[in-house]
């Protein structure tokens, strides 16, 4: 490995930087994705026993404290209790769209290293394969195999190291994109839970006693 970072060229350094990069977003993303996606349904309940018990302000500070985008949704609706069913649709939509760009987040620039290693690998190994023709020019026409076999072997490591990153990338970026995915199947199960509880729940306390 350091004979590879030593003879490999500026590309090599390129493509470590690229991976190290994608390595950090990944474990970022991975970790506040996970942290993100909650129990719903049992956040949902204890938000709504709350509720029953006519306390807005207890459940406003307990969706306040949990992350996540399901407590941000029903604290938009929990904020707008005593606007329409309409004003509390639109404000637990408003608060979804919102949540969305910070799930998504740094998931364009692993999809961007993904595509774009390959590319400079390729390059890498152009430069080595220019570097060795050359250096079979000048020793021509005594040229020895081992000066050959060198120069391509360091031309090559730059097209392996950067399909290993791509690969690497191109995963992460697919286990992240499947939680997101899971955690908007949340959001949309929890924004018409939120919706049906809240109409029950003004229903309730319209009616006299």
């Amino acid at each position: 490995m350091l004979n590879l970072m030593g003879n490999g060229g500026p590309v090599i350094w390129i493509l470590l930087a690229c991976g190290l990069f994608a390595a950090l977003v990944f474990f970022e993303r991975l970790f506040n994705l996970h942290r993100a996606q909650i129990a719903a349904d049992d956040f949902l309940k204890g938000v709504y026993n709350i509720l029953n018990r006519d306390n807005p302000v207890e459940a406003a500070a307990i969706c306040e404290e949990a992350p996540g985008p399901v407590a941000r949704l029903a604290l938009a609706a929990v904020l707008h209790h005593d606007d329409t069913l309409e004003s509390i649709g639109r404000a637990i939509e408003d608060a979804g769209l919102e949540e969305i760009p910070r799930m998504e987040r740094g998931l364009g620039w692993l999809a961007t290293l993904a595509r774009i290693t390959p590319l400079i690998g390729l390059l890498g190994t152009v430069l080595g394969l220019m570097d060795v023709l050359l250096a079979a020019h000048r020793a021509a026409p005594l040229v020895q195999s081992a000066d050959l076999t060198g120069g391509l072997w360091n031309a090559l490591s730059a097209t392996a190291l950067s399909l290993v990153i791509a690969i690497l990338a191109y995963a992460g970026y697919n286990l992240l994109v499947s939680r997101v995915e899971s955690i908007l199947l949340d959001m949309e199960r929890s924004a018409s839970a939120l919706l049906n509880f809240m109409r029950q729940w003004k229903r309730n306390r319209e009616t006299p006693k």
